[in-house]
């Protein structure tokens, strides 16, 4: 067949004009005839030129007949026209996505096919869209090219310009059409909407989730992937996230940009300033749905929560333990691995959690910032005030389940369970003996290794308790801490006022398994069974 006056004799493409031909030509050629007289760029088609030229002249000349702008292209004013009437001619034919122009149909089809054609020289990422490389780009180059005319900022996007910008003159042109909220960026007014319709357009391909925002999903996927690709350049950490890793890096600098107005206290991380600010007005916004408890942070609703569900949903990989909260299954953990990072900068001592090394700390310092409302007592952590206040309410909510005995404290609960189960978990590597509460064994080591590490500092007699010293040292005070409220008799021990007050009771709950006597004490009941064994 004859060929058409206008074919290109290169590819099989058909034009009506030979000027279409002519320019078309060129896209084969490389030929590019039209320079510019200010800067060394060329093109292909005189238009482009004249497009290029307005760069350096800052010429617009196709101004909006609704609002104040102006454009350096026609193109750009028919495109911008569309945001005052909605209209979106470009449909695609896959989905029911409409756009105003047809370059963005074209990025937006390539969702579907998921072409990349625009591949960095660099590194091995590729774009669906020319401008998404040409700003990956600048990554490596480290180019800003949108300079604030304000303050110094620069930036790499002029999409971060033009919303920088809005920092300085308060500008929030983006209101939401639902609730009085405004915003200085589309983007955010698009976010902000998701939260009145609950949609979550963004599916992870792996499991079920769904997100209201694509990168919410990137960083959801990196979960399944295990994909750290922010590095910190002073230690060997990766993250996962850039907050994460600019985070982070405060902790080598020292940084903490977020200043509360009422104290003198900064912190690292903005939403620990939030948190703290509740200290001050004692705002706690997060209330159970089950009890009355409410508290200042979310996180501490959703552990909350699960004292009453049971949840234990952190499970230890070399145990069958599990835990309600993630922090105390990585304390855990150590406990297999013997890792303790956190060392104390005044003696030798490490520690498996960061909470334990500030504790620490206060033994050095002295510091007691948990101060008691009723009585003038200060204290080193917040648990033990949290049960010093309960000598003044006379609280005991742990009850046991087995007895109808009520403790103030968890732990003496725990113990006390043990009672009834005879578990006694705490086993000594050198002898056979085991123990229900671990501060029994640390005591019971010390008969194998000597060691009396609780000096008294009147005399020189040193024990292997912390409770003996106490004992010893009313030797030396005359300090008798336990009257009885039946007559004026006071004990410098509490088991000595326990036994006297049976003299008042005549109780005796120490019985003979020989003989029916019985005894107030059970030393007497001792010395007593010598004499069976003597007969």
């Amino acid at each position: 067949m004859e060929k058409k006056l206008n074919q290109c004799n290169v590819c099989d493409k058909l034009f009506s004009k030979i000027t279409n031909l002519t320019t078309h030509r060129r896209t084969h050629t490389g030929e590019k005839p039209y320079a510019c007289d200010v800067c060394e760029k060329s093109f292909s088609q005189s238009g482009n030129l004249t497009k290029h030229k307005r760069t350096h002249t800052g010429e617009k000349p196709f101004p909006c007949d609704v609002c104040e702008k102006s454009f350096s292209q026609s193109g750009n004013l028919t495109a911008h026209r569309r945001t005052h009437t909605g209209e979106k001619p470009y449909a695609c034919d896959v989905c029911d996505k409409s756009f105003p122009t047809s370059s963005d149909l074209t990025t937006h089809r390539r969702t579907h096919t998921g072409e990349k054609p625009y591949a960095c020289d660099v590194c091995e990422k590729s774009f669906s869209a020319s401008t998404d490389l040409t700003i990956h780009r600048r990554m490596h180059t480290g180019e800003k090219p949108f300079l604030c005319d304000v303050c110094e900022k620069s930036f790499s996007k002029s999409g971060n310009l033009t919303a920088h910008r809005r920092t300085h003159t308060g500008e929030k042109p983006y209101a939401c059409d639902v609730c009085d909220k405004s915003f200085s960026e589309s983007g955010n007014l698009t976010r902000h909407k998701r939260t009145h319709t609950g949609e979550k357009p963004y599916a992870c391909d792996v499991c079920e989730k769904s997100f209201s925002q694509s990168s919410h999903l990137t960083k959801h996927k990196r979960t399944h992937t295990g994909e750290k690709p922010y590095e910190c350049d002073v230690c060997e950490k990766s993250f996962s996230e850039t907050t994460n890793l600019m985070i982070h890096r405060r902790m080598h600098t020292g940084e903490k940009p977020f200043p509360c107005d009422v104290c003198e206290k900064s912190f690292s991380k903005s939403t620990n300033l939030t948190t703290h600010r509740r200290t001050h007005t004692g705002e706690k916004p997060y209330a159970c749905d089950v009890c009355e408890k409410s508290f200042s942070e979310s996180t501490n609703l959703t552990t909350h929560r699960r004292t009453h569900t049971g949840e234990k949903p952190y499970a230890c990989d070399v145990c069958e333990k599990s835990f309600s909260q993630s922090g105390d299954l990585t304390a855990h953990r150590r406990t297999h691995t013997g890792e303790k990072p956190f060392p104390c900068d005044v003696c030798d001592k490490s520690f498996s959690k960061s909470t334990n090394l500030t504790t620490h700390r206060r033994t050095h310092t002295g510091e007691k910032p948990y101060a008691c409302d009723v009585c003038e007592k200060s204290f080193s952590e917040s648990s033990h005030l949290t049960k010093h206040k309960r000598t003044h309410t006379g609280e005991k909510p742990y009850v046991c389940d087995v007895c109808e005995k009520s403790f103030s404290q968890s732990g003496n609960l725990t113990k006390h369970k043990r009672t009834h189960t005879g578990e006694k978990p705490y086993a000594c590597d050198v002898c056979e003996k085991s123990f229900s509460e671990s501060s029994h064994l640390t005591k019971h080591k010390r008969t194998h290794t000597g060691e009396k590490p609780y000096a008294c500092d009147v005399c020189e007699k040193s024990f292997s308790a912390s409770t003996d010293l106490t004992i010893h040292r009313r030797m030396h005070t005359g300090e008798k801490p336990f009257p009885c409220d039946v007559c004026e008799k006071s004990f410098s021990q509490s088991g000595n006022l326990t036994a006297h007050r049976r003299t008042h009771t005549g109780e005796k709950p120490f019985p003979c398994d020989v003989c029916e006597k019985s005894f107030s004490e059970s030393g007497n009941l001792i010395r007593h069974k010598r004499t069976h064994m003597a007969h």
